[in-house]
């Protein structure tokens, strides 16, 4: 399922959802080194220099040599640690904390950075529009750090690097789910052909979330940082509707 647009309108333009695609967006386009083949060395070195590593976080220092060989050219995702981390680092300044940060801003494919950015659209603007300016902010990159940290927590001797925008996008939809539950979503449903629908966000929303739960280990999908994200959403969503957001109140047919 595939969002396309929400009838929910909002009352100011979202400057900072649009700041974000475009600095996604930008990075992807004239930061990274493939943004279109993916996979070459310089895309490897890139993310070894600039992403989230589980291993990296857990061991708070880079990857070492002996860690980055039995990575990528022996394939063993699970390498942290395999030589007691003596081995020099590879990347010896990189800032392993600063790394989860500039790693919401990166992304892996075309079809990656495609699929974030359309939920980002669609859904950002109406939570920004909620919480204000400088809160979509804060949530957004709070919604990001707690999606890598459900990451982490789950692979924490990963030495695979982390990039994509979903544990903070994945926030924003969660938080969405409880403000605007009903607003009515047009979706693109992909079955033997692709038909559009119109579904509440609430179906939507949780159909999307049970889904995180059934991913392919192989597809090398973050699920569980987009659990994390989700979660976090909601409850920041919950708390704001205890405190009486949104205040416009739409009439939804």
């Amino acid at each position: 399922m595939i969002p396309v647009h929400d009838d929910n309108p909002v009352s100011r333009p979202p400057i900072v959802t649009w700041v974000i695609l475009a600095v996604c967006i930008g990075a992807f386009l004239l930061w990274q080194p493939t943004p279109v083949e993916g996979d070459t060395t310089d895309d490897v070195l890139f993310y070894l220099e600039n992403a989230a590593i589980p291993c990296e976080l857990v061991e708070q220092r880079p990857l070492d040599l002996i860690e980055v060989d039995a990575t990528f050219r022996l394939g063993d995702t699970g390498a942290c640690g395999v030589d007691g981390g003596g081995s020099d680092a590879l990347v010896p300044g990189k800032n392993v904390w600063l790394s989860v940060v500039v790693s919401m801003f990166l992304h892996g494919s075309l079809l990656h950075i495609a699929g974030n950015m359309l939920f980002l659209w669609v859904f950002g603007n109406n939570v920004e529009d909620t919480v204000g300016r400088l809160g979509f902010v804060a949530f957004y990159l709070a919604g990001g750090v707690i999606g890598t940290v459900a990451h982490v927590a789950l692979n924490d001797g990963s030495t695979v690097p982390v990039v994509g925008a979903s544990g903070a996008i994945a926030a924003v939809m969660g938080a969405y789910l409880v403000l605007f539950p009903r607003a009515r979503v047009r979706t693109l449903i992909f079955l033997l052909i692709v038909f559009p629908v119109e579904l509440r966000a609430g179906v939507l929303l949780v159909v999307w979330f049970v889904l995180q739960f059934f991913t392919d280990p192989n597809e090398g999908v973050a699920w569980a940082a987009h659990v994390g994200g989700f979660v976090f959403g909601v409850l920041t969503g919950l708390a704001l509707r205890a405190a009486g957001k949104p205040e416009r109140r739409l009439a939804y047919r």
